[in-house]
């Protein structure tokens, strides 16, 4: 009796063999190439978004960064075997491209780090047999790294706000310093430059568009926190 049991256990289907609905219940080998492109793909856009990007205290984006990147990521993986690659990848920059998120305008350097983590999420999908561990290793690191050094050392932190501007006179262009000393009073912004957006001689006022530096401000923000920190300890 002992080894019929035995008989009728060594017949019992592995959960590879198990099929539900003609898919496999489980199959070990492709699971854990999933689970390791993942955790390195999670990895890397958690450096670009959350170090590099988010340094600062950018931070807007992050949601949509993280969606974008883990869901392309995915539908790039489980469709590998659909022979459309190249075609696939390429289509995703296009529909993106068009898209825009008309919905709320994004800022250029924005748009770019989005085409960026597309980029990374397809390219860790879509990385075949071809290419080794250390190839794709190096190639996000050669990605991440090069945006590190653009926003380190060729792109300063800059953000913008639009302004309602009521004293028309200083809209001429000889009284260009006595707008920005204006605006950097009023505002108590580092500003370092401004265009017209508008300018309505009816009312007499003008809609600027003003770039300040936001990691002054950031800066300045803080050191008031830690002043008034001290004054309420005193």
């Amino acid at each position: 009796m002992i080894l019929d049991i035995l008989q009728d256990t060594t017949q019992v289907a592995s959960l590879e063999d198990i099929k539900f609905y003609n898919l496999s219940l489980i199959d070990y080998r492709d699971f854990g190439k999933l689970f390791f492109r993942l955790l390195f793909n999670t990895g890397v856009l958690f450096v670009l978004i959350n170090l590099i990007y988010g340094k600062g205290g950018r931070r807007e984006f992050t949601f949509t960064y993280y969606a974008l990147g883990t869901a392309i990521f995915l539908m790039c993986f489980l469709l590998e075997d659909v022979k459309l690659e190249l075609g696939f990848a390429l289509g995703l920059f296009a529909v993106f491209g068009i898209l825009k998120y008309r919905t709320d305008p994004i800022p250029i350097r924005e748009m770019t780090y989005l085409f960026v983590v597309i980029g990374i999420a397809v390219l860790n999908a879509l990385a075949n047999k071809k290419v080794s561990v250390a190839e794709l290793v190096l190639t996000n690191a050669a990605i991440v790294f090069c945006v590190f050094l653009l926003e380190k050392f060729l792109i300063k932190s800059e953000g913008h706000i639009d302004i309602i501007y009521e004293k028309i006179e200083n809209v001429k262009s000889e009284n260009k310093d006595v707008l920005m000393a204006d605006l950097e009073k009023r505002t108590g912004l580092k500003i370092k430059r401004f265009d017209f957006v508008r300018i309505d001689f009816l009312k007499d006022i003008a809609i600027l568009r003003v770039y300040y530096d936001k990691t002054a401000h950031l800066e300045s923000k803080t050191d008031n926190t830690e002043n008034t920190s001290v004054e309420s300890d005193k």
